[in-house]
Formats: C-alpha cells, sequence, structure tokens
C-alpha cells in the first residue's frame, strides 16, 4: 500500500502534539508493510533542517518539504475581513506546495492520500483530478470548536468580535468539506459524533493517538513529599496560553500560600515573552525542554488546564504512559477515555483543582497508585501498531469495495487483529 501523507508542518522533532500524531501513524504503517511518502510545509515558525534529520527518523521511503511563508500578517488579516476565504485555511494555501503535489501524483500511483488536518483540504481538487487514490482526512481537531471556544472566553469586546468573524468562516469551510473526503478520521469518538451532526454522510473511523510504550518509562518513584508540579505542552497554541493563565491567576496563588516550597514548572516550545517574564513566586519557567519525556519524568503531578480546544491532548497520554498523575478539566480529557480517581484527576474550577492537587500532596500513596493505574491503562488503550494496523485495514476494505483488489500489506499475514469495518 502506497500512502501519501500531507502535512502543513515538518513533523519533527516530536516535541508537540501534531507531530507525535503524524508519526503514531507513519511509522507503524511502515513497520506494517506500507511505503509512505511524505509531503510537509516547512513553515518558519516550525521550520526543520531535514538534512539533519537523525537516523531513527528513517520510516518514509520518500520525504518531500516545501517553504510556505504562513506567517500572520496584518494587512491579510485586515483584508480578509472583506472576503468570504477563511483566513485560517489562506494562510496554508501554496502555489508552490501544490506544484510539488502535483509532481508527486504524476510521478507515483498512490493508493491512500492522507490528509492531516482540514488545512490541507485546498487541495483536494488538485488531488481528485490528478489521482483516483482515496482521500482520507485526518482531523485532529474539530477545528472551528477551538476558535468558539477561544472566542468565548474572550472578553475584549473588539477582540472578541474579529475572532467571531473569523471562526464563522473557518467553521463554515469546515463543514463544506465533509462532502469530499472518502474517509473521516477522527481522533475520539466525541470529535466524530460532532461532524456526523454537522453533516457528515460517508465512511468514518476513530483512530486515536497512539503511542510506543517502548518511547515511555518512569524513571521514579514519588516520594514522601511532592515538590513539584509540572506543564507541558506547545505555548504557541492559544488554548495553551488561556489555560495556563487562568491556572497562573486563579489556581496557583492559594496552592502557593498551602504549600510555600511547592515549585510549579512550566515547559513548551515557542514560549511567547509574556511566558518567559512572568514574576510569580515559586514558579519556574524553562522554555522548550531537549526531552519532554525526562522532564515530565522529574514531576509527580502534571496539570493541563485546558478552557478551549478539540480533539486529544498528547501531553496528557505521554504523563498517564510515564506514571504520572494528571489533573485536567473535563475538556483536557476530551477523547481519552480514563476515569475520576481512577486514572487522572478532573476539576473544571479554580476551587476543584486547588483540592485535587492539596490531596496530591497529602496522600502520595493514592497518588502514586493513580499514576500506576494511567500507566496501564495508556499502554493497554493506546498502542500505536495496534491503532494504525486497524487503520490500514479500513483502508484496505475500502480500497476493496471500489477498486475490487486490495493493497499488498504482507504484513498482515500474522492474522494480528480481523478486519473491523469503519
Amino acid at each position: 500500500m502506497k500512502v501519501l501523507q500531507l502535512c502543513k508542518k515538518f513533523p519533527y522533532p516530536l516535541r508537540d502534539g501534531e507531530s507525535i500524531a503524524v508519526n503514531s501513524l507513519s511509522k507503524p504503517f511502515q513497520e506494517l508493510g506500507c511505503e509512505v511518502t511524505l509531503l510537509a510545509m516547512n513553515t518558519a515558525k516550525h521550520y526543520c533542517d531535514v538534512h539533519q534529520l537523525p537516523a531513527h527518523f528513517n520510516h518514509y521511503a520518500a520525504i518531500h518539504t516545501v517553504p510556505v511563508d504562513n506567517r500572520l500578517k496584518l494587512r491579510d488579516a485586515f483584508v480578509n475581513l472583506f472576503c468570504q476565504k477563511s483566513y485560517h485555511i489562506t494562510r496554508f494555501e501554496s502555489d508552490a506546495f501544490a506544484q510539488k503535489l502535483l509532481q508527486l501524483l504524476q510521478a507515483t500511483q498512490f493508493d491512500i492520500i492522507q490528509l492531516e488536518t482540514v488545512y490541507l483540504a485546498p487541495y483536494i481538487p488538485l488531488i481528485r483530478r490528478h489521482t483516483d487514490a482515496l482521500i482520507a482526512m485526518r482531523a485532529h481537531n474539530v477545528e472551528h470548536e477551538i476558535w468558539e471556544r477561544i472566542t468565548e472566553n474572550t472578553w475584549f469586546w473588539p477582540k472578541k468580535w474579529y475572532l467571531r468573524h473569523l471562526t464563522e468562516k473557518l467553521r463554515r469551510y469546515e463543514i463544506a468539506q465533509l462532502a469530499n473526503y472518502d474517509l473521516l478520521v477522527a481522533i475520539s469518538e466525541r470529535d466524530l459524533s460532532v461532524c456526523r451532526r454537522l453533516g457528515y454522510q460517508g465512511a468514518a473511523v476513530v483512530t486515536p493517538i497512539g503511542i510506543n510504550s517502548n518511547d515511555y518509562q518512569p524513571q521514579r518513584r514519588i516520594s514522601e513529599d511532592i515538590a513539584s508540579i509540572g506543564f507541558i505542552g506547545s505555548l504557541d497554541w492559544m488554548p495553551n496560553q488561556e489555560g495556563l493563565q487562568w491556572f497562573l491567576d486563579k489556581v496557583w496563588p492559594h496552592l502557593h500560600r498551602r504549600f510555600p516550597t511547592l515549585t510549579f514548572h512550566i515547559a513548551g516550545r515557542n514560549t511567547p515573552a509574556w511566558i518567559e517574564r512572568l514574576q510569580v513566586p515559586k514558579v519556574i519557567v524553562h522554555g522548550e525542554v531537549p526531552d519532554a519525556a525526562a522532564f515530565i519524568n522529574q514531576h509527580p503531578v502534571m496539570v493541563t488546564p485546558l478552557l478551549s480546544g478539540s480533539g486529544m491532548r498528547v501531553k496528557i497520554l505521554e504523563s498517564m504512559a510515564l506514571g504520572r498523575t494528571v489533573v485536567t478539566t473535563s475538556l483536557g480529557l476530551e477523547g481519552i477515555q480514563a476515569r475520576h480517581r481512577q486514572e487522572v484527576l478532573m476539576a473544571d474550577t479554580p476551587a476543584a483543582f486547588v483540592q485535587a492537587i492539596i490531596e496530591c500532596c497529602q496522600n502520595t500513596h493514592q497518588t502514586e497508585q493513580i499514576g500506576q493505574r494511567a500507566r496501564a491503562f495508556v499502554l493497554e488503550t493506546y498502542d500505536n501498531r495496534e491503532i494504525a494496523l486497524h487503520l490500514l485495514q479500513t483502508y484496505s476494505r475500502l480500497y476493496q469495495e471500489r477498486f475490487g483488489v486490495t493493497p499488498y500489506l504482507p504484513a498482515w499475514s500474522s492474522g494480528a487483529l480481523s478486519p473491523t469495518r469503519a
């Protein structure tokens, strides 16, 4: 099976949820007998020197990148107010990327074109004109939902009006594209349900983000005293900034008064200036860390205070896989079927967040048990190879229904899983 994977950013290094999500499928695809080609935008914000990739990043049969300038520009944002197009989407429209895609389609007969997020949807007409490959939209989130929630939590009315205007155009675009996919690959049952309510009627499969258990090894047990808690996530993602601000304003002051020696550690790539300049007692800003797992291992409790967003939070999965106790909101837990007080602690108000962390600090035995159950749950439920195989079986079935033949997949001969319908 020949798979062409299209990405709006280069999926390396593996320090953010989107990159991990992309590789959680592409790598096991290759291990299961597929030939995977990558075509990625290489943006200034997430630039990667592909000549410096490590030897272990070798699961793609071929890697192609196209420089794309998708930076926010005030003039373009203003002009977009007077047109029907979504500014969220037009920032990823590139003639150079379209030309490279055309070259690949003319050179190779792919079986599957897998688009990573709706931001690649503008290229569907080009794909349809030059290949009969199946088009799969892997929806990492319901994108307009993220912006609806951000808009709801914005109080400065000019910004609120502008965000509402942009979000409505993104919503219309996202809904209109639902008719153009051969398969919708949703991250969660909840996201798939939302897409169905919005009008999607085609084939669909739920494919959560998976992890390789070998990459997540707990390094230390919880001691009698919890000295630190941590936060890690892409700090250029607005829902992370919003949630972190909420935590610092409404939760941390209460915790600091209760536990004066407790430290709060913040890590993440593309740290904005306002976070770098924080002068908050016992709050330490690390910026981008070289090893996310090592950072998580240092802190018995990890917090994910999300108030907006959609899809799945990879850093929650990683923290759970490392045996850490995660405190998050019900929205942060969307797409992860963990249970409150069993594998995670869930809190939706500042008071509940404070109480959850107090319990972690006062009852370290319970905290460690939650972390142990979290690790067992993630390793059993979110194995990336099992998830990838399930998706490939869905691809194979749809391909057979359309063309009457099944793509050659030698790694399936073991019969590890029986085919399942979407």
